[in-house]
This record gives C-alpha cells, sequence and structure tokens, in this order.
C-alpha cells in the first residue's frame, strides 16, 4: 500500500504470492494495530499510518504499566526491608540464636546475603565426591566477589572429589584467585561460617532446609570442629596429580577402618563422599581382596596387612 498508495487485494496476492484470504486477514491485523486507517475524505479507501506514531501509542502504554509495576516493587522492597529491622532486632533478644528455614529457596537467598555482608573470612565444608556444574557456576560469582572483597576462603571436599571433573576445573579457577581447598577421608558434614558470626548447618532428615545458627558459642564450637579437621586435611589437588593409585589406597584404607568400626554401608558411602553403589563395590573389592568372608575377619586381615594402625581399638594386634 505505501509503494501504491491504494490496495488492490487481487493484485497483491499475485505480487506478494498470498491468495485473497492471507491478504483479507492481514487488512484485519493491520488495521486493528492502527497501521492502516480509513481516509477522511473516502471511508472506504484505507491509507497507510506512521509506524512510529503506532509505536509510541503502544510502547507508551507499555512503559506506562513497567513504571507502575515497578514503583509496586519497590514499595513491596521497602515494607519487608522495613519487617526485617524489626525481626533482626527480635533475634538480638532471644535467648538461642538457632533458626530453622524450611525451603531451599529461603536457604539461597539467607546464604547470599550472608555472602554479601561477610567482610574477613568464610570456611565451608562440602561433603560428597560428586558437584553439580550447574551449582559449582552459582558459586562461583558469590565466591569471586569475596574474594575480591580480600575475604579468606577455606573450603574442605572429600577425597573423592580430586576424581570429580567439574570440581577440579572449579578449584583450580578459585584457586587462582587465593581460594584455599583441601580434602579429607572423611568430613563431619555440610557446614558454612561467615565470619565466624553466623553459620548454616543442614536440616535433619532429607529436607533441602538448613539450621541457621547465631549463637556465638554454638558458632565457636563449629569453627573449631573446622580447624580440626583443616589441620589433618591435605591440599587440593587431581588425583592423576598424586597418583591414582596413592589416592585410592588412601580411600580404601578408610573403607578398611570404617568396616572394621562396624558401620553400615550407608554411613560408608557418606563419611567417605561416595555413592551407596560405589561404596558397595569398593567394600566388596577390599574383601575379595583380602579373601574376608566377613566384616569382622576383613578388619583383622586389614590389620595383619599393615592397612589399620596395630592398635586399632577392637582389633586384635599382628
Amino acid at each position: 500500500m505505501t509503494r501504491n498508495q491504494r490496495l488492490e487485494p487481487d493484485r497483491a496476492a499475485r505480487e506478494l504470492g498470498l491468495n485473497r484470504e492471507e491478504v483479507d486477514a492481514a487488512l484485519v491485523s493491520l488495521t486493528g494495530m492502527g497501521l492502516l486507517k480509513a481516509d477522511a475524505d473516502d471511508p472506504a479507501r484505507l491509507r497507510p499510518v506512521d509506524p512510529d506514531l503506532v509505536g509510541a501509542a503502544l510502547t507508551g502504554r507499555l512503559e506506562s504499566e513497567i513504571r507502575t509495576q515497578q514503583a509496586e516493587l519497590n514499595r513491596i522492597r521497602e515494607r519487608f526491608s522495613d519487617l526485617r529491622g524489626h525481626y533482626m532486632d527480635s533475634l538480638s533478644h532471644a535467648s538461642a540464636d538457632v533458626e530453622v528455614v524450611p525451603r531451599v529457596e529461603e536457604v539461597r537467598a539467607a546464604l547470599n546475603r550472608a555472602s554479601t555482608e561477610c567482610t574477613e573470612e568464610m570456611l565451608t565444608s562440602q561433603p560428597g565426591g560428586q558437584r553439580d556444574p550447574a551449582v559449582l557456576q552459582e558459586a562461583l560469582g558469590r565466591d569471586t566477589g569475596l574474594l575480591a572483597r580480600g575475604v579468606r576462603m577455606r573450603t574442605l571436599y572429600h577425597h573423592t572429589a580430586r576424581f570429580n571433573g567439574p570440581s577440579q576445573a572449579y578449584v583450580a579457577t578459585v584457586s587462582a584467585l587465593g581460594a584455599e581447598y583441601r580434602t579429607a577421608h572423611q568430613l563431619f558434614g555440610r557446614l558454612i561460617v561467615f565470619d565466624r558470626k553466623i553459620a548454616f548447618v543442614p536440616d535433619q532428615g532429607d529436607s533441602a532446609g538448613a539450621v541457621v545458627v547465631r549463637e556465638p558459642s554454638l558458632v565457636h564450637y563449629l569453627c573449631e570442629v573446622f580447624e580440626q579437621t583443616w589441620s589433618l586435611a591435605e591440599p587440593f589437588s587431581d588425583a592423576a596429580v598424586d597418583g591414582l593409585e596413592v589416592v585410592a589406597k588412601d580411600i580404601d584404607r578408610t573403607i578398611v577402618r570404617l568396616l572394621a568400626a562396624g558401620l553400615k554401608d550407608e554411613t560408608i558411602a557418606r563419611r567417605t563422599g561416595m555413592s551407596l553403589r560405589t561404596a558397595r563395590k569398593h567394600i566388596a573389592d577390599i574383601m575379595e581382596t583380602l579373601g574376608a568372608e566377613s566384616r569382622f575377619q576383613a578388619g583383622v586381615l586389614a590389620a595383619r596387612n599393615g592397612l589399620l594402625p596395630t592398635a586399632e581399638p577392637g582389633l586384635p594386634e599382628s
């Protein structure tokens, strides 16, 4: 229409490679949007309208709605911010600064807030040998920000994390920025502490929630548990660098000690950071190698072969 200054539906269909129904549908659509308008002198004739004018009218309404929604969003944030002040004041008067945060979204928000407010030190214990790449990617931005502010970061992993590609790549990247990582045969559980003032531990059961601890004596105790494990842990390195056989033997020794202590497969898997299936395979391989028919016998044979200290409680000396 802009090229010919008028519309001949059959000609338009022919030149545009459309059928008549498609041309009629286009006319209805363009008219509905305001891009075609009846001529003042000849109402039967349609004329094109400047798209900028039509677009400005449409976007003007949208921009007005966006401004209204933004104002409402700011108002909600301000109201909740005011409420948080009252909430924090109530915590300062509470007899025990322990809070249960049941939902994972709330836990994530609480961790992000504590991370933003952290100024000196962050301690983390991350059990398990497998780390989700998506979770690591999310943590990268948070950890990079902490290190850029001069916060000291120390993290404990299980030895099995050395075999995990995403964990290896993540540790290499963040270590280059100043973070410190060590691994241990066993870990006491998941823990995150910010500035030795606020600690996060898992909620009991299979819940994805957390317990937030602010009580100074409890936080101090958790930090001492971390420090003891840290002092016995080894610097994180790729298992291939240390020698796969050496690392695997260290893990097997840990499993043997746990077997000798009479722990169940599920507990051994959790303490060594393995899946239950992997732990059971290790246990079966160890018993077959030792020629043991029972866990107790495996402990005795392991002690005789030097895989356990000779003074291991509950086992005869070799």
